[in-house]
Protein backbone atom coordinates (compact mmCIF):
# COMPACT_ATOMS: atom_id res chain seq x y z
CA UNK A 1 0.00 0.00 0.00
CA UNK A 2 1.03 3.64 -1.03
CA UNK A 3 0.84 6.25 1.34
CA UNK A 4 -0.81 9.39 -0.22
CA UNK A 5 0.97 11.90 -1.92
CA UNK A 6 0.02 14.78 0.84
CA UNK A 7 1.88 12.70 3.56
CA UNK A 8 5.12 12.29 1.30
CA UNK A 9 5.15 15.91 0.48
CA UNK A 10 8.03 17.78 2.21
CA UNK A 11 5.55 20.38 3.23
CA UNK A 12 3.99 17.37 5.92
CA UNK A 13 7.56 16.42 7.02
CA UNK A 14 8.82 19.82 7.90
CA UNK A 15 5.82 20.10 9.41
CA UNK A 16 5.89 16.92 11.58
CA UNK A 17 9.75 17.80 12.23
CA UNK A 18 8.61 21.48 13.76
CA UNK A 19 5.84 19.59 16.01
CA UNK A 20 7.93 16.93 16.96
CA UNK A 21 10.64 19.78 18.31
CA UNK A 22 7.70 21.95 19.65
CA UNK A 23 6.62 18.92 21.70
CA UNK A 24 9.96 17.64 23.02
CA UNK A 25 10.37 21.45 24.28
CA UNK A 26 6.87 20.93 26.08
CA UNK A 27 8.27 17.61 27.61
CA UNK A 28 10.97 18.83 28.85
CA UNK A 29 9.68 22.22 30.03
CA UNK A 30 7.38 20.02 32.50
CA UNK A 31 10.58 17.55 33.32
CA UNK A 32 12.54 20.26 34.43
CA UNK A 33 8.65 21.72 35.95
CA UNK A 34 8.66 18.58 38.36
CA UNK A 35 12.59 18.86 38.82
CA UNK A 36 12.13 21.78 40.37
CA UNK A 37 9.64 21.14 42.71
CA UNK A 38 9.89 21.95 45.96
CA UNK A 39 8.09 23.76 49.16
CA UNK A 40 7.71 26.82 47.96
CA UNK A 41 5.22 24.92 44.84
CA UNK A 42 5.53 24.43 41.21
CA UNK A 43 6.40 27.08 39.40
CA UNK A 44 5.51 28.38 35.81
CA UNK A 45 7.00 28.30 32.14
CA UNK A 46 10.21 29.57 32.33
CA UNK A 47 9.11 32.34 29.48
CA UNK A 48 6.62 33.06 27.11
CA UNK A 49 4.88 30.97 24.66
CA UNK A 50 4.80 32.73 20.76
CA UNK A 51 1.47 32.43 19.19
CA UNK A 52 2.24 34.50 16.34
CA UNK A 53 4.76 37.23 15.22
CA UNK A 54 4.73 39.70 12.59
CA UNK A 55 8.37 40.37 12.20
CA UNK A 56 9.13 38.41 8.83
CA UNK A 57 7.51 38.96 5.62
CA UNK A 58 5.97 35.58 4.78
CA UNK A 59 4.15 35.80 7.81
CA UNK A 60 1.37 36.91 6.36
CA UNK A 61 0.76 34.07 4.37
CA UNK A 62 0.04 32.20 7.16
CA UNK A 63 -3.11 34.14 8.03
CA UNK A 64 -6.57 34.77 5.78
CA UNK A 65 -8.53 38.16 6.49
CA UNK A 66 -12.99 38.25 5.80
CA UNK A 67 -15.06 40.69 5.62
CA UNK A 68 -19.08 41.21 4.80
CA UNK A 69 -17.98 41.23 1.27
CA UNK A 70 -18.25 37.46 1.96
CA UNK A 71 -22.07 38.07 1.70
CA UNK A 72 -22.23 40.49 -0.82
CA UNK A 73 -21.56 43.65 1.28
CA UNK A 74 -18.89 46.47 0.73
CA UNK A 75 -16.31 46.28 3.76
CA UNK A 76 -12.71 46.65 2.35
CA UNK A 77 -10.16 45.03 4.39
CA UNK A 78 -6.50 44.46 3.74
CA UNK A 79 -3.72 42.93 6.08
CA UNK A 80 -0.32 43.63 4.56
CA UNK A 81 3.56 43.37 5.92
CA UNK A 82 5.16 46.42 6.57
CA UNK A 83 9.12 46.61 7.29
CA UNK A 84 10.54 49.20 9.62
CA UNK A 85 12.97 51.77 8.52
CA UNK A 86 16.75 50.35 9.32
CA UNK A 87 18.58 52.07 12.06
CA UNK A 88 21.88 53.57 10.94
CA UNK A 89 24.73 51.09 10.63
CA UNK A 90 22.46 47.76 9.91
CA UNK A 91 22.94 45.76 6.62
CA UNK A 92 20.66 47.20 4.35
CA UNK A 93 20.77 43.43 2.87
CA UNK A 94 19.14 41.80 6.15
CA UNK A 95 15.26 42.40 5.89
CA UNK A 96 14.59 43.67 9.34
CA UNK A 97 11.53 43.21 11.96
CA UNK A 98 8.01 43.99 10.70
CA UNK A 99 4.99 44.60 11.73
CA UNK A 100 1.29 43.43 10.04
CA UNK A 101 -1.02 46.54 9.53
CA UNK A 102 -4.77 46.09 9.53
CA UNK A 103 -6.58 48.47 7.48
CA UNK A 104 -9.58 49.02 5.28
CA UNK A 105 -13.13 50.74 5.63
CA UNK A 106 -16.34 49.52 7.49
CA UNK A 107 -19.17 50.09 4.92
CA UNK A 108 -23.17 49.09 6.39
CA UNK A 109 -24.61 49.25 2.91
CA UNK A 110 -26.55 46.13 2.66
CA UNK A 111 -26.67 44.59 -0.93
CA UNK A 112 -29.42 45.29 -3.05
CA UNK A 113 -30.01 41.97 -4.35
CA UNK A 114 -29.57 39.56 -1.58
CA UNK A 115 -33.13 40.18 1.13
CA UNK A 116 -31.79 37.77 3.10
CA UNK A 117 -29.06 39.86 4.49
CA UNK A 118 -29.94 41.98 7.10
CA UNK A 119 -26.83 43.41 9.29
CA UNK A 120 -23.37 44.32 7.26
CA UNK A 121 -20.08 46.46 8.20
CA UNK A 122 -17.18 43.78 9.75
CA UNK A 123 -13.81 43.25 8.86
CA UNK A 124 -11.08 40.32 10.41
CA UNK A 125 -8.15 38.62 9.92
CA UNK A 126 -7.18 35.10 11.48
CA UNK A 127 -4.57 32.60 11.41
CA UNK A 128 -4.96 29.82 9.11
CA UNK A 129 -6.29 26.21 10.03
CA UNK A 130 -3.37 24.05 11.84
CA UNK A 131 -2.54 21.91 8.77
CA UNK A 132 -1.50 17.95 10.05
CA UNK A 133 1.33 16.89 10.64
CA UNK A 134 2.45 13.31 12.14
CA UNK A 135 1.28 13.89 15.26
CA UNK A 136 -1.98 15.05 14.72
CA UNK A 137 -2.48 18.65 14.27
CA UNK A 138 -0.15 21.50 15.67
CA UNK A 139 -2.27 23.04 18.02
CA UNK A 140 -0.95 25.56 20.82
CA UNK A 141 -1.29 24.56 24.52
CA UNK A 142 -1.65 27.50 27.04
CA UNK A 143 -2.60 25.91 29.53
CA UNK A 144 0.50 27.01 31.69
CA UNK A 145 -0.11 30.97 30.82
CA UNK A 146 -2.72 33.04 32.61
CA UNK A 147 -2.24 36.01 29.82
CA UNK A 148 -2.84 36.77 26.30
CA UNK A 149 -0.75 39.38 25.16
CA UNK A 150 -0.48 41.70 21.94
CA UNK A 151 1.77 44.37 20.98
CA UNK A 152 -0.16 47.20 18.98
CA UNK A 153 -0.66 50.29 17.74
CA UNK A 154 -4.76 51.08 17.55
CA UNK A 155 -6.39 53.58 16.05
CA UNK A 156 -8.69 53.63 19.31
CA UNK A 157 -11.65 51.37 17.37
CA UNK A 158 -13.22 48.87 19.51
CA UNK A 159 -11.71 45.64 18.03
CA UNK A 160 -12.32 42.15 18.99
CA UNK A 161 -9.47 39.61 20.13
CA UNK A 162 -10.49 35.95 18.92
CA UNK A 163 -9.83 32.64 19.71
CA UNK A 164 -10.89 29.59 18.44
CA UNK A 165 -10.31 26.21 19.86
CA UNK A 166 -11.00 22.86 18.76
CA UNK A 167 -14.26 23.27 20.27
CA UNK A 168 -17.15 20.31 19.44
CA UNK A 169 -19.20 23.51 18.06
CA UNK A 170 -16.47 24.10 14.85
CA UNK A 171 -18.00 27.65 14.69
CA UNK A 172 -17.48 28.86 18.40
CA UNK A 173 -14.80 31.64 19.27
CA UNK A 174 -14.08 32.89 22.69
CA UNK A 175 -14.08 36.89 22.27
CA UNK A 176 -13.36 40.00 24.30
CA UNK A 177 -12.58 43.60 23.67
CA UNK A 178 -9.09 44.70 22.47
CA UNK A 179 -8.55 48.21 25.00
CA UNK A 180 -5.86 50.17 23.65
CA UNK A 181 -5.19 53.05 25.91
CA UNK A 182 -2.98 55.11 23.79
CA UNK A 183 -4.07 54.92 20.28
CA UNK A 184 -1.36 56.09 17.79
CA UNK A 185 1.47 54.46 19.83
CA UNK A 186 2.95 51.21 20.39
CA UNK A 187 1.95 49.35 23.27
CA UNK A 188 1.31 46.11 25.05
CA UNK A 189 -2.00 44.77 25.77
CA UNK A 190 -2.64 41.69 27.70
CA UNK A 191 -5.79 39.99 28.69
CA UNK A 192 -6.66 36.74 30.82
CA UNK A 193 -7.18 33.64 29.24
CA UNK A 194 -10.41 33.47 31.59
CA UNK A 195 -12.17 36.43 30.69
CA UNK A 196 -12.57 35.25 27.07
CA UNK A 197 -16.15 35.07 26.22
CA UNK A 198 -17.49 32.13 24.09
CA UNK A 199 -19.62 33.28 21.35
CA UNK A 200 -21.45 31.98 17.87
CA UNK A 201 -21.68 33.86 15.00
CA UNK A 202 -21.71 37.18 17.11
CA UNK A 203 -23.82 35.84 20.41
CA UNK A 204 -22.97 35.20 23.36
CA UNK A 205 -23.60 31.38 24.13
CA UNK A 206 -25.05 29.99 27.72
CA UNK A 207 -24.11 27.75 29.19
CA UNK A 208 -20.14 29.41 29.37
CA UNK A 209 -17.86 27.54 28.92
CA UNK A 210 -13.96 28.03 29.23
CA UNK A 211 -11.34 28.28 26.61
CA UNK A 212 -10.05 24.78 25.65
CA UNK A 213 -6.50 25.97 26.88
CA UNK A 214 -5.03 22.54 25.68
CA UNK A 215 -5.87 23.25 21.61
CA UNK A 216 -5.94 26.78 20.53
CA UNK A 217 -6.48 26.54 17.08
CA UNK A 218 -6.58 29.95 15.58
CA UNK A 219 -5.95 33.25 16.59
CA UNK A 220 -7.20 37.13 15.14
CA UNK A 221 -8.44 40.12 15.40
CA UNK A 222 -12.17 41.57 13.89
CA UNK A 223 -13.88 44.95 13.97
CA UNK A 224 -17.88 44.57 14.38
CA UNK A 225 -18.95 47.86 15.86
CA UNK A 226 -20.04 48.54 12.18
CA UNK A 227 -19.24 52.16 12.59
CA UNK A 228 -18.85 53.41 8.54
CA UNK A 229 -15.05 54.96 7.94
CA UNK A 230 -11.61 53.67 8.12
CA UNK A 231 -9.72 51.44 10.41
CA UNK A 232 -6.11 51.00 11.03
CA UNK A 233 -5.00 48.37 13.62
CA UNK A 234 -0.87 47.94 13.75
CA UNK A 235 0.03 44.47 14.98
CA UNK A 236 3.64 43.23 15.86
CA UNK A 237 3.13 40.01 17.69
CA UNK A 238 0.56 37.83 19.63
CA UNK A 239 1.88 35.71 22.74
CA UNK A 240 0.88 34.06 26.09
CA UNK A 241 2.88 35.09 29.51
CA UNK A 242 2.19 34.74 32.80
CA UNK A 243 4.70 38.15 33.77
CA UNK A 244 2.25 40.74 34.27
CA UNK A 245 5.82 43.13 33.68
CA UNK A 246 5.44 42.67 30.02
CA UNK A 247 1.95 44.63 29.60
CA UNK A 248 1.76 48.45 30.12
CA UNK A 249 -1.93 47.78 30.36
CA UNK A 250 -3.77 44.94 31.70
CA UNK A 251 -7.47 43.98 30.48
CA UNK A 252 -9.34 42.83 34.10
CA UNK A 253 -12.71 41.12 34.14
CA UNK A 254 -15.57 43.08 34.07
CA UNK A 255 -16.35 45.30 37.37
CA UNK A 256 -18.72 48.57 38.37
CA UNK A 257 -16.28 50.93 35.38
CA UNK A 258 -17.36 48.46 32.88
CA UNK A 259 -18.45 49.92 29.07
CA UNK A 260 -20.89 48.07 26.88
CA UNK A 261 -19.55 46.27 24.17
CA UNK A 262 -20.87 45.03 20.88
CA UNK A 263 -21.56 41.63 22.07
CA UNK A 264 -24.87 40.58 22.68
CA UNK A 265 -27.11 37.44 23.97
CA UNK A 266 -29.92 36.15 22.76
CA UNK A 267 -32.21 38.31 24.60
CA UNK A 268 -30.50 41.32 22.94
CA UNK A 269 -28.69 42.21 25.86
CA UNK A 270 -25.21 43.99 25.63
CA UNK A 271 -21.64 42.17 27.39
CA UNK A 272 -20.47 44.89 29.52
CA UNK A 273 -16.50 44.90 29.27
CA UNK A 274 -13.99 46.11 31.72
CA UNK A 275 -11.59 48.44 30.17
CA UNK A 276 -8.87 48.37 33.92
Amino acid sequence: MRATGAYLSKGFWGRSIDEFKRLANISTGISLLLCAFKLEGIKGPSGPLSLHSFHSRDSIELTKTLSDKDIGGFSNVALDWVERPASPGDDESIEGPGYARFHGTISTELPPNKPNVERSGYAAWRTLDPKPTLFGKSLFNIDMYTYLALRVRSDGRSYLVNVQTESVVPTDLHQHRLFAKRPGEWETVLIKWNDFVRTNHGFVVEPQTEIMRQKVRTLGIGLTDRVPGPFNLCIERIWATNDMGEGEDIVTAPATNAKEGQLKDKQGRHINWSDE
